[in-house]
Formats: C-alpha cells, structure tokens, sequence
C-alpha cells in the first residue's frame, strides 16, 4: 500500500529537504492552502481538500473535496480522516508546524489519532521529525544532533533510553515536569527509547 503523504499550509523553508523524505510512489493530499508549496515540492496533488478560505480553488481535473468553512475538523484532520476511509496505513505530514501555533498542536495531535488505530505516522518541518513512541523500541541514530520526549497525552511510565547522554531506566514523564526535552545520542551508536505505558512525542533534531 503506498504512504498518504498530506500537505497543509505551514510553512516550509528547506524545499530541497523536506523534498528528500518524498518518494514517487507516495500518495499525495493537498490541504487548501497547501497548494502553495506545490511547485517548489515539485509534486502534483492526487487529491485536493479544503474549505479554500486561505486559497483559491484550483480550476483542475484533479479530485478536489470542498469543505465548509465553519466545520469541527480542520482542513488536515479531514484529509487524515479521508485516507484512512482510503485504506491508508502510513503518514507523513509536512507543512503542518511551525506558523500558527495552535495548528501546530492541533496537527501534531494527529499523531496520537493514528497511532491509537496503529497506524504509522511521522510529522516533519525544516528542523525535526516527530512520532508517537508507546509500547516498542524505538532507535534514535546518532545523525541527530538532540532528540527529545514530550509527554502530551498525560503520563507515560517505563521510560528506559540507552545509548544517550541522559539514560533513564523506568522511569516516567509528566506534562507538568518535561525533563526528557534536548538529549544527546551517544556518537557511534544508536539511542534506545522503550515505553511500557502511556503516549511520549518524539522529535528527533536534524538541525538547530
């Protein structure tokens, strides 16, 4: 099954960058205005979606779903929802953070709502890629500079990290007390993260 790849509007600096976590085969959703990174991606939308109150409507040929303005979902959450009626089990969502914070958040939520239909999804800007991390190990490698674990879901326990600058072992992270933010892979290896209950973001630095 190909990868749904969804594009909102935020926005994007490092076209070329974020242009090499695109693969031919993937599966493209535009968000409304969105469709302004169109031409630097360099990629032409398989769907369009939106209410088009931040862009114009396109005149095309291409499946586009006009949504009302005053709706709950945004423009994004639609078209997650929209794949996954599409049979999509793989996400990445790119600009979807940075701009307007309270998007951000929202978007970075969709996290959680795939990852508790278990689906696999990663949210990525110029500087990071974010996932869930719950119940596997995950590995870090050491091409990231920092990576850090946000606990936005409420308390997650269990935490073990290996091979970092700052281990842990079962321990836990409470949104009231994020001390799990900028650690380092140790050079040579790859960091361990493992979580036996509960949600943890994780965003791995490219780059500051």
């Amino acid at each position: 099954m190909k990868r749904c790849v969804i594009v909102g509007g935020a926005p994007i600096n490092n076209y070329e960058e974020i242009s090499d976590f695109l693969k031919k085969d993937d599966y493209f959703i535009f968000c409304d205005c969105g469709l302004s990174h169109r031409e630097k991606l360099g990629i032409e939308p398989n769907l369009i979606i939106g209410d088009f109150d931040s862009y114009i409507k396109p005149e095309t040929d291409i499946e586009t779903i006009v949504l009302p303005c005053e709706k709950d979902d945004t423009d994004t959450v639609f078209a997650v929802k929209e794949a996954l009626k599409r049979g999509f089990e793989e996400f990445l969502i790119i600009g979807a953070a940075g701009g307007r914070f309270d998007h951000t958040l929202g978007n970075i939520s969709i996290l959680t709502m795939l990852r508790r239909l278990n689906k696999k999804a990663t949210l990525i800007d110029d500087f990071s890629e974010m996932e869930i991390v719950s119940k596997e190990e995950v590995s870090i490698s050491d091409r990231y500079p920092y990576f850090s674990l946000i606990a936005i879901n409420g308390k997650a326990e269990g935490i073990t990290i290996k091979n970092a600058k700052y281990p842990l072992e079962k321990a836990a992270i409470e949104p009231d007390y994020q001390y799990g933010v900028s650690n380092e892979v140790i050079k040579g290896k790859d960091a361990r993260v493992f979580v036996e209950s509960g949600e943890l973001l994780l965003i791995k630095i490219r780059h500051e």
